[in-house]
């Protein structure tokens, strides 16, 4: 039994654990630990079962919950995703009952402003992999807490059933906020008309926006990177996944970075635009980097 730990709102945190669980070959159990409400979406978790943390929690009281909640699950593996304390610093050497190997995933975060969470007794990991490279002070502190560290190369879990969809023309992919979802629309069109062209739209996003321009398509397509070896151009924000999706077709994507809490997507899309961003390995032969 392996029990991974995706706390935050956002999507991205579960596409990254189901691509760790998929580029590790793991076969065994799985639970999820997760707020988000994307959980609710089998096409997101893989079908796993999910464990959601009663609402209303505080920090101890989340401390107190994943602890309860790893005794009775007993996993042999405890993989915690982007924050090595947890969104509000709950997770701390308190949290984890002994005998558990734990295992972090570590992105790019601001870690000036992360750094506060830490705890008095942190968490310390057996394994830490770098699924992207980090900060030198956070590295740093990665090193003082874990027994190994690495880097990792994610790769995306092939697509059971592929969507028919072949909209091609230009492809805004967001998961939300709306607000976010109506700036990137604007972006993908000022773009477009500093390219000199009028492309068909299609926003990839698990719902269609109320404010949503009647002229721009919309597609609940999950995982969308399928779509993009068709696409024009690839409008996306710069979150972790969407980066690393699109790296094989980095001449067609524009991206806007948003400000996050945590996440450092401006230094993500500076790293992008000088060219330091591996393609992400793939799971549909059809859609390889080589078919562009």
């Amino acid at each position: 039994m392996i029990v991974c730990y995706a706390h935050g709102g956002g999507l991205g945190h579960l596409t990254r654990i189901r691509a760790y669980l998929h580029t590790r070959a793991v076969r065994g159990p799985v639970t999820i630990l997760t707020g988000s409400p994307f959980a609710a979406d089998p096409r997101v978790t893989g079908g796993h079962p999910v464990r959601s943390a009663p609402a209303g929690l505080g920090r101890d009281g989340l401390t107190r919950w994943i602890a309860s909640a790893l005794v009775e699950l007993a996993p042999a593996e405890f993989v915690v995703d982007a924050f090595p304390a947890g969104l509000t610093g709950e997770l701390s050497a308190r949290a984890v009952p002994p005998g558990i190997r734990v295992v972090h995933l570590a992105r790019l975060l601001r870690w000036d402003v992360y750094r506060p969470l830490l705890p008095a007794e942190p968490l310390g990991f057996d394994e830490t992999w770098l699924v992207e490279p980090v900060a030198a002070e956070h590295e740093a502190y990665l090193r003082s807490v874990s027994a190994a560290l690495a880097p990792l190369e994610l790769a995306e879990p092939p697509v059971a059933a592929p969507s028919p969809a072949r909209p091609g023309g230009w492809l805004v992919v967001h998961s939300g906020p709306p607000g976010e979802t109506a700036e990137l629309v604007a972006y993908a069109r000022e773009t477009a008309a500093l390219e000199g062209v009028r492309p068909r739209l299609t926003l990839v996003s698990p719902s269609r926006p109320a404010t949503l321009p009647y002229d721009v398509a919309h597609l609940d397509v999950y995982p969308a990177w399928p779509l993009f070896a068709g696409a024009e151009r690839i409008v996306t924000a710069a979150g972790f996944n969407a980066v690393r999706q699109a790296a094989p077709w980095a001449g067609r994507h524009r991206m806007m970075p948003f400000p996050r809490r945590f996440d450092d997507q401006f230094a993500r899309a500076a790293r992008v635009r000088g060219g330091r961003v591996r393609p992400a390995p793939v799971g549909n032969d059809e859609d390889e980097a080589a078919k562009t």
